[in-house]
């Protein structure tokens, strides 16, 4: 219940928080299990919330082990169908308890559901497909070999910026991957890079390649200019919506610099904590200006703000500087 009534929130928040989404193949949004996506992973926890409120069917992920460390963490993030993958990283010690996870994974598959895993192992900010990880491979091949009928899609994930609110997001679907293209009587080994190359080969199709300082090309494959028309309409709104979230989002964007400036989580814990704070501030915003005024048509404040700020999402610079 916790994990429907979270995605259904997303699903309104993900309208201000993107500016636009690009999907390929839509159609493939209403695939149903037993289902592995296999995604690059360039902008942390992000990836998996978006992905997770545009598919139709509940979707577990895949997540580092290493913030499943109290009771308290592991009742919630599993509450929200997330599951601990550990690397050596982590601590050797705990490279074990990924057996329990792929076991979770193959039951899940068993009753036809969903699973999210990434692929290169690690978050980076990049427009770039690194080496893949074995995970991806050895949990395919084990549904396979337990006569799971599984199907895995890759899929390529690309942002238009990984540090600007509100920005265009590409996720390029490629073909399924089925058990027959491969031979199943060889060592596992083979089996497994086998695998891997077929899913490099498509990830290659669907993950931006752009240097990180060519804004040439990235003003060609990210940018999504609005139309004059657009401009015009929305230019009051948006402007009304920088003036009144300006308070909200300021603090927030400095609080979380502070600490996620040196890795790659910025723009996922920033949006994270918008999520929660911005209806909170809607709600103080309206009853502040219902209680002082004693005007009730404040109370449309609810609609009208959100509006505002998808307005100037709608309209900001999309790029990073």
């Amino acid at each position: 219940m916790f994990y429907h009534f979270l995605k259904m929130i997303a699903r309104l928040g993900i309208k201000i928080f993107c500016r636009n989404i690009i999907i390929n193949k839509p159609e493939l949004l209403r695939e149903q299990g037993p289902l592995l996506l296999a995604c690059n992973h360039p902008n942390s926890f992000l990836d998996s919330v978006i992905l997770d409120t545009l598919f139709r069917e509940p979707i577990w992920s895949l997540a580092r082990g290493d913030v499943f460390k109290k009771p308290f963490y592991i009742k919630l993030l599993t509450a929200l169908k997330i599951l601990p993958v550990y690397r050596t990283s982590e601590g050797v010690e705990n490279l074990s308890e990924n057996y329990n996870t792929f076991t979770a994974c193959i039951n899940i598959f068993k009753q036809d559901g969903v699973v999210m895993i990434f692929s290169e192992g690690k978050c980076v900010n990049e427009w770039h497909l690194r080496p893949l990880k074995k995970g991806t491979a050895r949990l395919a091949m084990k549904a396979w070999e337990e006569n799971i009928p599984l199907k895995v899609l890759p899929a390529g994930i690309n942002y238009s910026s990984f540090r600007r609110f509100g920005k265009n997001m590409f996720i390029n679907f490629g073909d399924l991957i089925l058990k027959e293209e491969f031979d199943m009587t060889v060592p596992d080994g083979l089996k497994h890079q086998s695998f891997n190359n077929r899913l490099q080969q498509q990830l290659e199709q669907l993950v931006f390649e752009i240097p990180a300082g060519d804004k040439q090309q990235q003003e060609k494959m990210l940018e999504i200019k609005p139309s004059s028309l657009k401009k015009i309409i929305l230019f009051f709104p948006a402007l009304l919506g920088w003036l009144v979230h300006l308070p909200l989002y300021l603090p927030i964007r400095n609080f979380t610099w502070k600490r996620t400036y040196q890795n790659d989580h910025y723009d996922s814990v920033m949006t994270g904590i918008l999520f929660v704070a911005y209806p909170i501030y809607l709600l103080l915003l309206t009853s502040l200006l219902v209680g002082v005024t004693q005007c009730w048509w404040f109370v449309f404040l609810l609609l009208v703000l959100p509006f505002t700020a998808w307005s100037y999402v709608q309209l900001k610079p999309q790029l990073d500087n």
